[in-house]
């Protein structure tokens, strides 16, 4: 009994007061807030460290506030300017195949039209039209519509043509239009306008012509046809009907498994500053279809106004030299 007289009354060792050595527990009394604050726990030592993928924001990208959901895995957003976050969306426009990645908007130079930003940073461009099934099926001619991307496959623009059935199936190749040309965000930022006008030699007083508009009804630029007896020749102006730059193709339009190249010179055509090409297509498509690939090549430095014009001259090379009217291409025959 005394035994356990003396074991009860022994007094046990406080567990709340840490071992000598050990920090305390909670922080003293001066470093305590105001009463009713708590303050948020500090990580101990050996906190674990972010994974290696672990994302940060860059400077300045807003930080969510607090409770905000986390994204789930694969989602995609955009950042500010110049920062992109993988597994970004695809922009696609309809009409237009789905999977292909569009061009990042650049930031816009100075006195440049809305739009065109994305020709300041690219000394080439592809034009591919695409094939329609209708048009191959039927033999009616159905409004052309062209994809135009960068030298990396991304898509800059998209163009469209809008003419109603009768002119394109009585007019043919020769038909006047109006090619819309959209961007990724499905905005029309180039127009191209295309009157009804005579498309042989014989008639120097009414050639073809093309009006370049950027935005759509302001224009900067035209393509003018030149009168020559064998050799398809052009001039390109600008918004002020001046002179820029020279257009002059092969006297025979036609080639078999080759490129055709039409040279872009300096006004004096002594200097070859670029060229459009209508590239071969293989045998299939260029026998059974009139869906045609373009390539245009140009300096960097070039305004972006006389580029968006080289652009709309490869679409009236188009019309006028690679279209087709019941199966029977138009080639050279214009001359």
């Amino acid at each position: 009994m005394d035994k356990q007289n003396v074991l009860m009354n022994t007094p046990h060792p406080r567990t709340d007061v840490p071992p000598p050595g050990y920090p305390p527990q909670y922080p003293p009394a001066a470093l305590q807030g105001p009463p009713g604050h708590t303050e948020y726990p500090k990580p101990q030592a050996g906190y674990p460290v972010p994974p290696a993928d672990y994302s940060v924001p860059p400077a300045g990208y807003p930080v969510p506030p607090a409770g905000y959901p986390v994204p789930p895995p694969g989602y995609s957003h955009a950042g500010p300017a110049g920062f992109a976050v993988q597994n970004q969306p695809v922009y696609n426009q309809p009409g237009g195949p789905a999977g292909v990645p569009w061009m990042p908007a650049p930031p816009p130079p100075l006195n440049c039209p809305p739009g065109l930003e994305y020709l300041s940073q690219i000394n080439q461009v592809l034009i591919h039209q695409q094939i329609e099934l209708l048009e191959v099926l039927t033999g009616f001619e159905t409004n052309n519509k062209y994809e135009i991307k960068n030298s990396l496959g991304q898509r800059v623009y998209f163009a469209v043509e809008d003419t109603d059935f009768c002119t394109r199936n009585c007019c043919g190749p020769s038909r006047p239009f109006t090619l819309r040309i959209i961007d990724n965000m499905g905005k029309e930022v180039i127009t191209l306008t295309r009157p009804l006008r005579c498309s042989s030699c014989c008639f120097p007083c009414c050639l073809q012509e093309l009006e370049i508009q950027a935005p759509p009804g302001v224009p900067v630029g035209y393509v003018i046809q030149n009168w020559h007896p064998c050799l398809p020749k052009f001039t390109i102006q600008n918004e002020k009907r001046e002179d820029v730059l020279k257009i002059t193709g092969p006297c025979v339009v036609c080639s078999c498994c080759a490129d055709i190249d039409f040279e872009v010179k300096s006004l004096d055509e002594q200097i070859v500053v670029g060229k459009i090409s209508k590239q071969w297509s293989g045998l299939l498509r260029e026998a059974f279809t009139d869906a045609d690939n373009f390539g245009i090549q140009f300096p960097l430095d070039l305004d972006v106004k006389m580029k968006a014009v080289m652009i709309g001259a490869c679409f009236l090379i188009d019309f006028m030299f690679f279209e087709k009217t019941g199966n029977q291409e138009q080639r050279s025959v214009l001359w």
